[in-house]
């Protein structure tokens, strides 16, 4: 008898599944890796066209430029090729040139070819004079244009500098904005100062008492006014005195802390004067005793003593 065919035990069978599969497996990856080879292939010679085509630009941009030299310089060569023949032309007729008579008969023997050609010549010369003062025009507007940019660009840039305005809202008294801050070294003076109003000559009223707070406002606007000024010439917010506490040399010779009166215009129309002059505004002008204070056109005066003066 023939012997029967066995079939395969369980553990040949996984052994040859396991074969097959890492047989496909294998062939996978080469796949990839063909597919990758390809790929990078591909990118490089994509990026070799890249390179080829910028080569081409950059030699096509240099020629250009080259034609572009050459061009210029041969226009400023016929330039000035141009002016000097001009010169030797005019110095010729300037060297050569005697007498009225001699220039007609001159002028006469010349042949009409001549005259053509000189007016030719002097159409050209025109004409390059033109070109050249074009040029110089293009070249000016161009400038302008650039200065006119600029300017638009600053007044377009935000600004960040104070503007005022909180100042404004937090300086209010009775709805009225005030010109002025006191100082950081404003005080109360010790002594007691006073204002004795005199016009023409003649006291009005009792002296002004001037001791009982660190600054007073004059002007028109009575509502913020410590002492009202109804004298039309003056301003609503004139003027103000202020005490400030300033260092000063002492009699001894010694430095100390004084406080001090001080006056300053508050940018009035008609301006403050001190003994007949009159004072810059938004600046602080030491008082001292027996000084006259006039505002605007007024003709009161304000003479300041305190409670030592001499009679």
């Amino acid at each position: 008898m023939a012997p029967s065919s066995r079939s395969p035990s369980p553990r040949t069978k996984r052994l040859r599944r396991a074969q097959g599969e890492k047989k496909e497996t294998g062939r996978s990856r080469e796949r990839e890796d063909d597919g990758r080879g390809r790929e990078k292939r591909n990118s490089r010679e994509r990026d070799g066209d890249i390179g080829r085509d910028r080569d081409r630009e950059r030699k096509r941009d240099r020629e250009v430029g080259d034609k572009r030299r050459r061009s210029g310089r041969e226009d400023t060569e016929e330039r000035g090729r141009a002016g000097r023949d001009d010169e030797r032309y005019f110095k010729g007729r300037h060297e050569r040139s005697t007498s009225p008579s001699d220039r007609s008969r001159r002028s006469s023997r010349r042949s009409p070819e001549r005259a053509i050609a000189s007016r030719h010549d002097e159409g050209s010369n025109a004409r390059g004079g033109g070109e050249e003062s074009n040029v110089e025009e293009d070249s000016v507007a161009r400038m302008r244009a650039v200065e006119e940019a600029l300017a638009a660009k600053k007044k377009e840039e935000p600004s960040f500098e104070l503007s005022g305005k909180l100042a404004e809202e937090t300086n209010r008294y009775r709805g009225i904005t005030l010109l002025f801050n006191e100082p950081p070294e404003a005080r109360k003076p010790s002594e007691r100062w006073r204002l004795y109003v005199f016009k023409d000559g003649e006291p009005l009223n009792e002296p002004l008492c001037l001791h009982r707070q660190s600054c007073y406002l004059f002007g028109r606007e009575r509502r913020i006014a410590d002492i009202p000024t109804d004298h039309p010439s003056c301003s609503k917010q004139h003027a103000v005195i202020q005490y400030r506490e300033m260092e000063k040399e002492k009699p001894d010779g010694m430095m100390g802390k004084q406080v001090k009166p001080y006056i300053m215009d508050l940018g009035s129309t008609n301006k403050t004067y001190i003994n007949e002059s009159p004072i810059e505004p938004q600046r602080y002008y030491e008082l001292f005793e027996k000084d006259t204070i006039k505002f605007g056109n007024s003709s009161r005066e304000y003479v300041l003593l305190h409670e030592n003066s001499a009679e």
